[in-house]
């Protein structure tokens, strides 16, 4: 082989193994980079926190809500077992009028 082939062949392979090793050291750079932002964002953190108890809240409300129909309904049902044939009324005594 050439003198100058072998040359070019270790010039290449000095300059691939720079830019691999320099392209994982950004890699590794960029990794540690997004996981400090992420343990320094509380933000995010509260956020979680927050939809959290959001969420517990609205679950509550809807259990809380649910309960209301079903009184509703239990208590629409009792009237209605209650009510007069026939939609009449009871008729109330006759007014009375006692001499003094």
């Amino acid at each position: 082989m050439q003198p100058d082939f072998l040359a070019f062949v270790a010039f290449i392979s000095v300059f691939v193994t720079i830019a691999f090793v320099a392209s994982l050291w950004f890699v590794k750079r960029l990794l540690e980079l997004r996981h400090e932002r992420a343990l320094r964002d509380p933000a995010l953190n509260e956020l979680t926190d927050r939809l959290h108890r959001i969420e517990i809240a609205v679950e509550t409300t809807a259990v809380e809500v649910e309960r209301i129909s079903e009184a509703n309904r239990f208590v629409a049902k009792l009237l209605a077992d209650h009510a007069v044939p026939g939609g009449a009324l009871p008729k109330q005594p006759e007014r009375v009028i006692t001499p003094h």
